[in-house]
């Protein structure tokens, strides 16, 4: 079974940077493709990024296009978020997923494992 869990959240300013890191076990970490999701209070989840099994591709929402970067370090069976130039709207419970078999996607139904999530709250 595999596991995830995310640390790094908090809360920063507008304009402030914070990185989320996504730690995996019970799996086989290098082979996944993984993704990034938010959900904030009243709205529905939404994507963020995705990264496949060996970093070669990433593919990010709009919304976060040229301010967050996705990462991976297979050998520490991490997945990050580097998250700059933070805005309110960025304001949401953050979330990493594990993908087995395919290729990168924004769609969370392709997703077969996720973590408990991480808050991060942005102040205007």
């Amino acid at each position: 079974q595999v596991q995830l869990v995310e640390s790094g959240g908090g809360l920063v300013q507008a304009g402030g940077s914070l990185r989320l890191s996504c730690a995996a076990s019970g799996g086989t970490f290098s082979s996944y493709v993984m993704g990034w999701f938010r959900q904030a209070p009243g709205k529905e989840r939404e994507f963020v990024a995705t990264i496949s099994w060996n970093g070669g591709t990433t593919y990010y929402a709009d919304s976060v296009k040229g301010r967050f970067t996705v990462s991976r370090d297979n050998a520490k069976n991490t997945v990050y978020l580097q998250m700059n130039s933070l805005k309110p709207e960025d304001t949401a419970v953050y979330n990493c997923a594990a993908r087995r078999r395919g290729v990168t996607s924004s769609n969370s139904y392709a997703y077969d494992y996720w973590g408990q999530g991480t808050q991060v709250t942005v102040s205007s």
